[in-house]
């Protein structure tokens, strides 16, 4: 990347150097390439996992259980983004935890490249807590990287570094995917780990370029939080060792001992905490109202993410066993469809921005929660199109390829209008009390709805069958329906935020 980085000397202001990266600052040529290979190695370990999990070389389960864990383990990432996020804001800063997570992630995808079911799972959980530590602190970085929310180059900033994520996760399926399935399962993992190891190796020779605030705990614990966080934590694990000791020996361990608990935790958690925060008594009338209405945002939310993330397992599955994956006579690995997605986000997200400014001029643009709605009915609408290819297999043909390449398309397009959409609600409706924390909150939708997907599937719900998918379609369009028909409750609720 070094050929990308020009000297700008109309800009005194640059943190860090004179010589900028496409006119950002020059870390964040670092943070760019720290994360485009920490999601090669996310997206192409997770483009991998689930046709392991079924494969007869790999761990050989029935579709329901490689479901739920692949479910579980997405939800997990997501989880563990708030208490990255804490780490980074009280114990380590948030370049220490970056770095930290990086290690994690690289032992995780090493781990994982072991040919030994054991030490699979433990892989799973390094990558998962890895991804969450580095997830939530990341992004914060590139905000250090200017003068304040005022900076003009901001968002432009974040947009280079969006960027960066989305040609990682094109890449990984086509490379890791394509090694993995054809050559070796393990050797694929084990590319997942020289990513991470790229990605950690570019982190920290440039880390010399990041804002020094980057390196500062924000609000460290105290001596007496430090002993207390340690004590609760110690409890805990004390407890969670002597029940699984206690399974174990009475000879009645299965997996659904870890799957259940922790499916349950990621419908639980993310209840508790929006429970928590709507009843705490420190916000003012207006923020109550507006919390109010965030709610409607993350139940919908939710819905659209349960069905969204099954473009990663249930189609996965579905395209490995009943789909003709080849195009006019060229053969290509299942994997291979997990690029869609990026490449399509990396070709429509510019059209998408001209296209609300565009209207916005002409005071048409749909508002937030119309956007809202549409993209629930758009997820909806792709798994209605999913009845074909599940109609066609069950006549005992292979669907063509095109009918998946459809379906990612238009959960694409669904993508587009809700995730940005509502990143930026989460942030306008923060109560002040809890403005750093409302990310992590967003966040836990998307546990929630893999958490359900995991539950369901863990109850023996085959979601390759028609009825459940139609039933998920129906539960997406009237969710997005309903939506749009108390839209006038719901913008009452949201008082200045438009």
């Amino acid at each position: 990347m070094a050929s990308s980085l020009t000297k700008d000397s109309a800009r005194p202001g640059t943190p860090g150097s004179e010589k900028t990266f496409f006119g950002h600052p020059r870390g964040l040529a670092t943070l760019f390439m720290t994360e485009m290979w920490e999601r090669f190695s996310y997206y192409g370990m997770r483009a991998l996992l689930p046709l392991y999990l079924v494969a007869p070389g790999g761990l050989h389960l029935n579709p329901a259980t490689a479901t739920a864990i692949y479910s579980v383990y997405v939800s997990m990432v997501y989880l563990l983004a708030m208490p990255g996020g804490w780490f980074g804001d009280r114990v380590w800063g948030p370049r220490k935890t970056v770095a930290v997570a990086g290690g994690i992630i690289m032992l995780g995808h090493l781990t994982l490249a072991l040919p030994s079911s054991g030490t699979f799972y433990a892989g799973l959980g390094l990558v998962a807590i890895g991804s969450g530590l580095l997830k939530a602190n990341i992004s914060t970085m590139v905000g250090h990287l200017y003068d304040g929310p005022s900076d003009p180059r901001r968002d432009g900033g974040f947009t280079v570094f969006y960027m960066g994520i989305n040609l990682g996760a094109f890449a990984a399926p086509l490379i890791i995917g394509t090694i993995g399935e054809s050559v070796n399962w393990h050797l694929g993992f084990a590319l997942a780990a020289l990513g991470m190891a790229l990605g950690l190796a570019q982190f920290l020779i440039g880390s010399r370029n990041l804002a020094e605030r980057s390196s500062v705990v924000p609000t460290p614990l105290s001596a007496e939080e430090k002993s207390s966080t340690l004590r609760k934590a110690a409890i805990w694990a004390g407890i969670a060792v002597v029940f699984y000791a206690i399974v174990g020996f009475s000879g009645s361990y299965t997996l659904n001992w870890v799957l259940v608990p922790l499916t349950l935790l990621g419908v639980i958690i993310p209840t508790m905490v929006l429970v928590r925060i709507k009843r705490d008594k420190d916000l003012d009338r207006a923020e109550q109202s507006k919390m109010s209405a965030y709610i409607w945002f993350f139940v919908a939310a939710a819905v659209f993410w349960m069905i969204y993330d099954q473009g990663g397992s249930t189609l996965s599955i579905f395209a490995d066993g009943s789909a003709e994956n080849s195009v006019l006579g060229w053969d290509f690995p299942v994997s291979w469809y997990q690029s869609v997605n990026p490449v399509l986000i990396m070709a429509l997200a510019p059209v998408f921005a001209w296209f609300w400014l565009a209207l916005n001029r002409r005071g048409k643009e749909p508002s937030t929660i119309v956007k809202f709605g549409s993209g629930l009915v758009l997820v909806g609408t792709s798994f209605f199109l999913f009845l074909a290819p599940l109609s066609i297999a069950e006549g005992g043909h292979k669907a063509a390829a095109m009918w998946l390449v459809a379906i990612y398309f238009v959960q694409t397009v669904g993508e587009l209008l809700l995730s940005p959409v509502g990143l930026s609600v989460t942030t306008k409706m923060a109560p002040g009390k809890y403005a750093s924390q409302m990310m992590g909150v967003w966040f836990l939708a998307v546990t929630a709805g893999d958490a359900t997907t995991g539950l369901l599937s863990i109850a023996g719900v085959d979601l390759n069958k028609s009825n459940i998918v139609a039933l998920e379609a129906t539960l997406a369009v009237l969710a997005g329906v309903a939506v749009w028909m108390y839209r006038k409750k719901v913008k009452e609720l949201m008082g200045d935020v438009r």
